[in-house]
């Protein structure tokens, strides 16, 4: 299956390509370049310089945030908590610093892999979630700035989600980002047990 071309991240409406990414297949190969990958079911955008949840709030520029400030396509990892990487896609064209957070995957290849790094558990609890997926795919802060169209971890084009089984709601943990925590920037596929929060 082909990688998304980079044309695919630079689009300047974000939230259209946070639905575009629902179904869309994440790869993560292992030591041994066995493929790890699952589909993705649930994300949130963030809208850079507007968005009171955005790292890139008003446009600042730190270390941690300059990555957002280049070229759609690249993957930007934060901590959370101290404890949990956070896979985000870049998005927009170059200086617009929108991200897309990645929530939930549902698993495709490499499943025991991720039992093996999750530990004992429902098999839909392995990658419901932002930190949880990484963790499953091991993927950590090395991962910042990586290409998705090198070959360390990339997003192929898997599958078309149609319009009636997308859904979208507020998104999570944002309390403090006051009107623009009640931005419907989340978007799920309806019904997929891999989705990190129904509600």
């Amino acid at each position: 299956m082909k990688k998304l071309p980079r044309k695919f991240y630079e689009r300047d409406d974000t939230l259209q390509i946070a639905k575009d990414l629902l179904g869309k297949t994440l790869v993560v190969p292992n030591e041994g370049g066995e493929r790890i990958s699952g589909k993705i079911v649930e994300l949130e955008a963030y809208l850079g310089e507007k968005d009171k949840a955005a790292h890139a709030y008003k446009n600042l520029r730190t270390k941690r945030t300059e990555i957002l400030f280049g070229n759609g396509g690249f993957a930007y990892i934060f901590l959370i908590y101290g404890i949990y990487n956070q896979l985000n896609i870049v998005a927009g064209r170059k200086e617009t610093p929108h991200c897309i957070l990645i929530r939930g995957i549902e698993p495709l290849e490499g499943i025991e892999k991720m039992r093996e790094r999750r530990g004992k558990m429902k098999d839909t609890n392995l990658t419901s979630g932002p930190g949880k997926l990484c963790i499953a795919f091991d993927i950590d802060k090395t991962f910042y700035g990586e290409d998705l169209l090198g070959n360390r971890i990339w997003i192929e084009e898997g599958e078309k989600i149609p319009k009636g089984k997308i859904v979208s709601g507020k998104r999570i943990g944002i309390d403090y980002a006051e009107e623009y925590a009640e931005k419907p920037w989340r978007f799920w596929v309806k019904e997929n047990p891999y989705v990190s929060r129904l509600a």
